[in-house]
């Protein structure tokens, strides 16, 4: 079980922290929501709690609920620039459908 990140989402998250002065790594998750069921959601977190598994990718650590992790087990996380927009981009092997917005997905 993992989950990964590419040399540019490093680079964005360790340039971002440095920024804030603060912080351990990023969280990932899960919340139920939209038209597929389930979204992604991505904070920077300032601790690492009680429960939180941590995956640790090009020096930067990841913090997963165990409650999320079957449904993002094998996702790489990337940073990509696409014209005037920029973000993370999740690359989920476990996902098999999204809603036409693209705000939500389905295992």
């Amino acid at each position: 079980m993992s989950v990964t990140l590419t040399e540019a989402a490093a680079r964005h998250v360790t340039r971002y922290l440095g920024r804030r002065g603060k912080g351990v790594g990023v969280r990932l998750g899960v919340k139920t929501t939209g038209c597929s069921g389930l979204a992604y959601k991505l904070e920077y977190a300032d601790e690492v709690g009680p429960e939180d598994l941590i995956f640790e990718d090009h020096g930067v650590k990841v913090l997963v609920d165990p409650k999320s992790l079957p449904y993002i087990d094998g996702t790489q996380l990337d940073f990509v620039r696409e014209g005037l927009n920029e973000g993370f981009k999740f690359h989920n092997p476990r996902e098999r459908d999204r809603c036409g917005c693209g705000e939500s997905f389905r295992v």
